[in-house]
C-alpha cells in the first residue's frame, strides 16, 4: 500500500473521523435521520476538506505561524460559502433538509483538525488524499447511521418503501435518541474490528507472547499450561 492509498484507507476505516476518531458528532447526529441527508452532508463536507486541504498545503510556506488558525478559517469559509451558494441552486431539497448545519462546516473539527494536523505539514498531493479520505469516511459513517435510522424509524430507505406497512416503523429512531442509539452500536463494531487488528498486530510481531487463548497459534509454553 503506497502512502495515497494509505491516506484513502486510514480516512476511511483505521482513522475514521466519526468512528473512531469520534469527531464531527454534531452534524452526524443532527442530520442522518435518512440516507439522502447523510450522503449530502458528507458530499459537502468532502468537497470542502479537498480544496481546504490543498489550498492550505500550497500556502504552507506562506502563512504566518502566529495567524494559521484565523486563515484556515478564512479559507474554509470561503469554500463553504460557494458550496452553499451551490448546493440552493442546484439541490434546494437537500440545501433546506441541512439548513444550518451547511455554514457550520466551518467550524466542523475534522476540517480544522486535518489543516492542522496534516494539510500545514505536508505536500499537495498527499494532502488532497488526506481530505479525500478523510471526506469519504465521513459521508459512509453519516450515510449509513442515516440509512439505518430511516428504516428502522420510517420503514424507507433513500425515500422508497422498504418495509411491509403493517410493520409498525420505531419512531424514536428518527429522534435525537436514535441518533445516539445507532452511532454507538456502529462504535462497538469499530472497536471490536480494532481490538482484533491490534491482537492480530502483536501476534504477528511478538508471536502469542504466552496468550495462546487470544490467537490460532500454538506456543510451547501454552502447552505446558495446559498440562
Amino acid at each position: 500500500m503506497n502512502k495515497y492509498t494509505e491516506r484513502l484507507y486510514n480516512g476511511l476505516i483505521k482513522e475514521n473521523p466519526t468512528l473512531v476518531l469520534m469527531l464531527g458528532m454534531c452534524p452526524t447526529l443532527a442530520v442522518s435521520t435518512a440516507a439522502i441527508n447523510g450522503i449530502g452532508m458528507g458530499l459537502s463536507s468532502t468537497a470542502v476538506l479537498v480544496l481546504s486541504n490543498l489550498v492550505i498545503s500550497l500556502l504552507r510556506r506562506v502563512i504566518p505561524n502566529e495567524v494559521r488558525l484565523p486563515a484556515y478559517i478564512v479559507i474554509v469559509a470561503s469554500l463553504v460559502t460557494v458550496t452553499e451558494l451551490l448546493m440552493e441552486a442546484y439541490l434546494p431539497s437537500v440545501y433546506e433538509a441541512l439548513g444550518i448545519y451547511i455554514p457550520l462546516i466551518v467550524v466542523n473539527c475534522i476540517i480544522l483538525g486535518r489543516a492542522e494536523a496534516y494539510a500545514n505539514k505536508h505536500e499537495p498531493g498527499l494532502a488532497v488524499m488526506d481530505g479525500l479520505g478523510m471526506g469519504l469516511g465521513f459521508t459512509v459513517a453519516l450515510t449509513l447511521a442515516g440509512l439505518v435510522r430511516e428504516v428502522l424509524g420510517a420503514g424507507t430507505a433513500f425515500g422508497y418503501q422498504v418495509l411491509p406497512k403493517s410493520i409498525t416503523p420505531m419512531a424514536i429512531f428518527i429522534q435525537p435518541p436514535g441518533a445516539f442509539l445507532v452511532i454507538a452500536l456502529f462504535i462497538i463494531i469499530m472497536n471490536a474490528i480494532g481490538i482484533k487488528t491490534r491482537q492480530k498486530k502483536l501476534v504477528e510481531s511478538n508471536g502469542c507472547d504466552g496468550n495462546c487463548g487470544l490467537c490460532s497459534l500454538t506456543c510451547e509454553q501454552g502447552k505446558e499450561a495446559a498440562k
